[in-house]
């Protein structure tokens, strides 16, 4: 089986378009997503069992996810500390703190862990 890698653009006109192996560009038709009411947006929603909808019961099981400038200022510790100490990126640790980006599932897990018992994770990542 050959592979074969497909370059597309999307062009000035909001059209997308595909480059074929001799150079030459072909608009590729997209069908448009017929609009949908609220009542099928929620039915859509309700069906996907990947993402539940959020219920009173469900939301009770949530547990909150520390805010990292929260527990950084809460340990005392400045931005760059606290990177190094947990071994976060500075970076990514700014990012989070700016609200240009969020932690991820991993990330969320160890910034609760953190919350718990940051002593105890930092001297393990000393080992």
């Amino acid at each position: 089986m050959k592979k074969t890698n497909t370059i597309a653009r999307m062009q000035s006109d909001g059209k997308l378009a595909r480059r074929r192996p001799d150079g030459a560009e072909e608009v590729v038709p997209v069908m448009p997503v017929a609009p949908m009411s609220e009542a099928d947006i929620e039915a859509a929603a309700a069906g996907d069992p990947d993402n539940p909808p959020l219920t009173p019961e469900r939301e009770a099981q949530l547990k909150p996810v520390p805010r990292v400038r929260t527990l950084r200022r809460a340990l005392g510790l400045t931005q760059k500390e606290f990177a190094a100490r947990y071994h976060i990126p500075l970076g990514t640790l700014r990012d989070w703190e700016q609200g240009r980006s969020q932690p991820d599932q991993p990330a969320r897990a160890f910034l609760s862990v953190i919350a718990r018992a940051p002593n105890e994770v930092a001297e393990l990542l000393l080992k």
